[in-house]
């Protein structure tokens, strides 16, 4: 048996460029990790099926798990033949923007790696996962990075300065794809290279400053509601808040912890999942 943390990240940049020829965004981000995390365990069968345990409704347990396809392409990859139970404790909200699939498709990575001894170094693991998705290479590493390419292209950067984190996500569910086909890239200026900056000089109020999604606006488009959460975070005291990735979900930073708490009551009052937690990074 092994075990596996999964934290959610959170864009603190998101600058898209141009359509590329592949069908995909060039993308800057500058995304780092968040203290709320889905726990997995790992356990090797002998009947060369991949199960998936989960307890969590809308939690596929099948091919369409990124869980799943992680530890197929491991097992086709490395020829492991015997099988793999992974069981997903899931806290990160779902379709949220906070790569919760791409957590649990990285941690799998890992999870197998470690399960069968295979010994493969984090940038092997890092490099494979590119082949599931954008999101999962920066996952498997965590921490805080600079991802350019699709995303999946990763410069490793300090940890960010001390804060706290409120996320708040609204009853809606929001489709990538969809936004991404919205949008007019390279219309705005891009804010990755002054993030990297506040982040290397550790200068909180920069990076709070320098908050930027290209997304943000699409999906306000479509769902006033994350508008109107970011609206509230601000009125009641977040120093920046802005949507992670292609959304819903909204955080709003606070240096203090009393500010955290006052916040996270704030938007209790507009929205189910709420949560308060610390930046990793």
């Amino acid at each position: 048996m092994h075990f596996e943390t999964a934290p959610a990240k959170i864009n603190l940049t998101l600058d898209t460029l141009y359509k590329r020829d592949d069908g995909y965004h060039e993308v800057n981000m500058v995304m780092t990790t968040v203290d709320l995390n889905d726990q997995l365990s790992f356990e090797k069968r002998t009947d060369g099926k991949i199960v998936i345990e989960t307890e969590h409704q809308y939690v596929p347990s099948d091919r369409r798990n990124l869980a799943y396809q992680a530890a197929e392409l491991m097992m086709d990859t490395y020829g492991i033949t015997s099988g793999v139970t992974i069981s997903i404790e899931k806290n990160i909200p779902i379709a949220a923007g906070l790569a919760g699939g791409s957590a649990d498709a990285a941690a799998t990575f890992r999870g197998i790696n470690a399960l069968y001894n295979l010994e493969l170094d984090i940038d092997t693991l890092a490099e494979l996962s590119g082949k599931l998705g954008s999101d999962i290479p920066f996952c498997v590493y965590g921490g805080t990075a600079l991802a350019t390419g699709r995303g999946e292209q990763i410069e490793h950067l300090p940890k960010p300065p001390n804060a706290w984190v409120v996320l708040a996500k609204p009853k809606v569910n929001v489709s990538t794809r969809t936004i991404y086909q919205a949008l007019e890239p390279g219309k705005n200026e891009p804010a990755s290279p002054e993030m990297v900056e506040a982040i290397r000089s550790r200068d909180y109020a920069l990076m709070v400053q320098g908050l930027k999604n290209d997304l943000q606006e699409v999906t306000m488009k479509k769902y006033p509601d994350v508008r109107k959460l970011i609206d509230t975070m601000l009125s009641n005291g977040a120093d920046g808040a802005m949507m992670s990735g292609s959304g819903p979900t909204v955080f709003g930073f606070a240096h203090k912890e009393r500010q955290a708490t006052h916040l996270y009551n704030a938007m209790k009052g507009c929205c189910n999942e709420v949560y308060k937690v610390r930046l990793l990074g």
